[in-house]
């Protein structure tokens, strides 16, 4: 008979294997499900497959870089999270010291800070559970879109189903046992306690939720563009985290289950985050500071309490500097005065010793510069009769503009930023390196780190291998390739996807003083605000021009969701 205490280990090691099984990000369920059943894709989608493959590889070898510690300090069966003295280095970088992370049940929170302190490096920490977060809560990592492949939208979604699939197939073998009646029904019991007979129907309701018609809910999803398959990839973690909670059978039963008890989200938009947000956390200086309310009240928040610090530091300075003084005139005068002076001395080392206040840091500003390009005579480009089409699916039939929804038409000018540009980077080069050999007009390294500073990447940053950089940071090396690239057009297709704020705020200077011309897929509303002088509209495979500013548009699709929504 094993002993009380081998059991206990058995236990403890069957609910660790429990809790990684729950933690799997959606795209790894659908990656094993593809091994188990080979598809029969397209080069395109291939390529997809074998770039999805190479991030998940280096996924794995960030992870073997990063080193994160922590000490629970909230309560081992509290739904909430809290995390002391919290600390994550990668490539022996310090990103956290010494910090706490705190993330309170029913709470919606925007991570936000520079890009390269750090933010995804926490989240994927997090979802691989290098922080202790205890095995009863669930954690779901949405990191990127679903890859291309045969399967329909559907169908993704259904999968990520693991336990139901799982619990389906033993019970469609068992079900040819006579000797296995017993084991039978025990499955069909969980199954019912899993409403599986409802899982397609949930996955249904939540494509359509998210703007997925019943034809497109069949579509493959190789024929989608990247946005619609980053919906496909909310959709389907949506669906496990349902299906998941609705699995436990160490909760209660009841709808309190079901729900989403912490969401933690990071965004560089401020209209998503001031929609969404409870709650802010700010990384700032390898520290965690928590705000309350959206993106608008951190804002004004953090102005508030800089303000007040600032009067804090000034006034502390002053102080410092009037005693030192007089310490300095009068600490060898007459008795009288020395002992005013020793007095003070005193009062010096008890502020020191208390702790001054800081003086505060504002966040890097960047200055994007696009070279002068010359004047071209017009029409720079003139486009008519234009058909764009994602394999059957025709996008559009006329002329050329944009925005739109996901999908909307791309096309190649004389540079062409795209969503994905970043995969084109050679990752085990520097930023210098790159750079140098991408213009090698260029002979010194110095006057290449010159340009490369310009687009906010300075000391290491420039010598450690691309593949080290933030998404945000990859951002960067391309705006430095492009702007060198001397073009007298910019197709712009979402630049802003991983840039920080401050960033999108340079990015639109930059563009809004370039001597050529731009045209720009964004969903970021304040983006186009700062730089579109005509907008256009891509939707039932046309383009028209929309004569009102971007905020009016804004407030037309709010009212055309809301009216969608009424009708459903």
């Amino acid at each position: 008979m094993p002993s009380d205490l081998a059991k206990k280990k058995a236990a403890k090691k069957k609910e660790a294997a429990k809790a990684r099984q729950r933690s799997k990000k959606p795209e790894d369920v659908n990656e094993e499900n593809d091994q188990a059943e080979p598809q029969q894709n397209g080069a395109d989608s291939n390529g997809v497959a074998n770039l999805t493959k190479e991030l998940d590889e280096f996924e794995l070898k960030k992870t073997e870089a990063r080193a994160v510690t922590g000490v629970l300090a909230s309560h081992p069966n509290s739904t909430d999270v809290h995390i002391s003295s919290l600390s994550l280095t990668f490539h022996g970088q310090e990103l956290l010291s010494d910090t706490s992370l705190e993330l309170n049940s029913g709470r919606r929170y925007g991570l936000i800070g520079l890009n390269g302190t750090g933010k995804s490096m926490l989240l994927s920490a997090i979802g691989n559970r290098e922080v202790p977060i205890p095995e009863h809560i669930d954690i779901y990592h949405l990191t990127r879109e679903m890859a291309p492949s045969d399967k329909t939208a559907l169908q993704c979604v259904m999968e990520v189903d693991e336990q139901r699939i799982m619990l389906e197939k033993e019970a469609e073998r068992l079900a040819h046992e006579d000797s296995e009646c017993e084991k039978l029904m025990e499955l069909y019991e969980r199954l019912e306690e899993l409403d599986a007979d409802k899982a397609q129907m949930r996955a249904s309701r939540i494509l359509h939720g998210l703007g997925f018609s019943p034809a497109m809910q069949q579509k493959k999803l190789r024929d989608f563009s990247g946005g619609w398959r980053m919906r496909v990839a909310l959709a389907s973690s949506f669906h496990q985290t349902l299906h998941a909670a609705a699995g436990r059978t160490d909760q209660p039963p009841g709808p309190g289950r079901l729900c989403v008890r912490i969401l933690v989200l990071i965004s560089h938009s401020q209209d998503f985050l001031n929609g969404v947000c409870t709650n802010i956390i700010h990384l700032h200086q390898r520290k965690l500071k928590y705000y309350t309310g959206n993106y608008d009240q951190y804002v004004k928040t953090r102005e508030e309490l800089e303000e007040n610090q600032m009067k804090r530091f000034n006034w502390e300075q002053d102080q410092i500097a009037h005693m030192k003084n007089y310490i300095a005139r009068f600490g060898h005068g007459s008795a009288k005065l020395a002992r005013q002076a020793q007095s003070k001395e005193k009062t010096l080392q008890k502020m020191v010793a208390s702790g001054l206040t800081e003086k505060v840091v504002n966040d890097k500003t960047l200055s994007f510069y696009f070279p002068p390009c010359g004047k071209i005579p017009p029409p720079v480009i003139m486009v008519q009769n234009v058909s764009f089409k994602y394999s059957d699916n025709t996008v559009i039939r006329d002329r050329l503009g944009h925005p739109g929804g996901s999908g909307g038409a791309q096309r190649s000018g004389q540079i062409h930023v795209t969503q994905h540009l970043t995969e084109q980077l050679e990752l085990d080069l520097s930023p210098l390196e790159y750079m140098m050999k991408c213009f090698p007009e260029i002979k010194e390294k110095e006057e290449m780190r010159k340009i490369i500073g310009r687009y906010g990447l300075t000391g290491k940053q420039q010598v450690s291998p691309i593949r080290n950089l933030s998404d945000g940071q990859k951002c960067r090396v391309c705006f430095a390739w492009l702007a060198w690239q001397n073009p007298h057009m910019l197709f712009l297709d979402e630049p802003t996807n991983h840039l920080d704020i401050e960033t999108i705020d340079a990015l639109a200077e930059a563009v809004n003083e370039f001597e050529g011309g731009m045209m720009l897929v964004s969903h970021d509303f304040r983006l186009i605000q700062q730089v579109a002088q005509e907008i256009w509209v891509c939707e039932k495979q046309t383009i028209t021009k929309w004569n009102r500013d971007i905020l009016a548009y804004k407030e037309h699709l709010k009212s055309k969701i809301e009216k969608q929504a009424h009708d459903i």
